[in-house]
């Protein structure tokens, strides 16, 4: 069965989305510290106890780093 790719160009605003549409899609996304209640201290001290047990860290340290530069990795 042959694939059909279609590209659409679609102008939207953020606008045209309230607060709690852009939470929802940042929370589905995964995206965003300021979107949960952490706080610095606590992302690291996540970070921290899950690297002790040798748990994988890398969502708790991207969302500190966009807590802290407000840049998504």
């Amino acid at each position: 069965m042959p694939t059909v790719y279609t590209e659409v160009e679609v102008d939207v605003s953020l606008e045209d989305f309230d607060d709690h549409d852009l939470i929802d899609e940042m929370e589905r996304r995964g995206l965003g510290a300021e979107v949960s209640a952490s706080t610095a201290t606590e992302l690291i001290t996540t970070i921290w106890l899950k690297r002790r047990l040798g748990q994988d860290y890398q969502t708790e340290l991207d969302q500190l780093i966009y807590q802290v530069t407000g840049r998504i990795i």
